[in-house]
Order: structure tokens, then sequence, then C-alpha cells
């Protein structure tokens, strides 16, 4: 039963890393899913409160990073208000609209377009589109950096604490 708990534990880590690059996958929110299985699926699965509070916090941070690493990216590479919204939700459509590229395309073409309808300029357009595409790549790698940190911290709080 153990082996069957810790290959559920992994496939989730996996699935959450895949979240990256398919973003219709809450990939943070997944690491949840193998947390809680250790947990609850192991009777002495008793992670620290010192983990479960760091946990929060650092999912917390993920959440909220990835929406000021849009608009600020996008801002600072000229785009309006309206464009951080268009990335935004060129994102959330972009993951079922010719996945896993659509992430990226579907909000670059959304900010273009945007920028475009305020003001035509195309180099500034294509600028700030730019942005989009910016952000999600630098948010995607710090998400995947802080879960690599949570992850480790499960195993260091799991095998060797408990």
């Amino acid at each position: 039963m153990a082996i069957i708990l810790w290959l559920c534990i992994i496939a989730a880590f996996v699935l959450a890393f895949i979240g990256l690059i398919k973003p219709v996958i809450p990939s943070v929110l997944v690491l949840w899913v193998g947390f809680l299985i250790y947990q609850f699926g192991f009777h002495n699965g008793n992670l620290s409160w010192v983990f479960y509070v760091s946990m929060i916090l650092l999912t917390l941070f993920i959440i909220v990073a990835d929406f000021i690493m849009n608009q600020y990216f996008v801002n600072k590479f000229g785009g309006s208000k309206a464009s951080e919204y268009a990335a935004l939700g060129g994102v959330i459509v972009g993951c079922f609209v010719f996945p896993p590229f659509g992430i990226i395309i579907i909000p670059f073409v959304a900010v273009l377009i945007v920028e475009m309808i305020q003001e035509p300029n195309f180099t500034k357009a294509l600028k700030a589109s730019f942005g989009s595409v910016v952000a999600f790549l630098a948010s995607t790698v710090a998400q995947a950096f802080i879960m690599v940190i949570m992850i480790i911290w499960f195993f260091i709080d799991a095998l060797l604490i408990n």
C-alpha cells in the first residue's frame, strides 16, 4: 500500500510541473494533493505545522506573483491596463486553443490587437505583446523554482524529520 501512495504522491508532483505548461491544471494546488495524500495516507504521516504554514505562504506567493508579474511586464514593455487584462484572458483562453503553444500565442495576439485598437502604432503594440510573453516565461520559471523548493521541503519533512 505504501508503494501505491508514494506513486500517487510522485504522480501529483509530476502533474504539478505539467501544469506549468498547461495552466488549466492548477500546478501549485496539485502539489497539495501530494502533501495531503502523504498526510492522510500514512498512519504516521504527520508533517509539521511549520511545513504547512510555509506551504500556505509559498502557495499564496505563487498565486499573487503570477498576476503581479503579468501586470508588471506588460506595463514595463509599454502596454496599457487593457493589455494587462487581455494578456491574462489570453493565457486562460490559450489553455484551450492550440495547447500548449496557445498560452504564449493567444496572449501575444490579444495584447497586439488591444494595443492596435487603442493606438495604431505597430512597434509599440509589438513591444507590449512581447511583454506578455516575457511575463508568462518569467512567471513559469519562478513557479517552477518555488515548487522545487516546496517538494524538497516536503521530502525533508516527510522522510528525515518524521
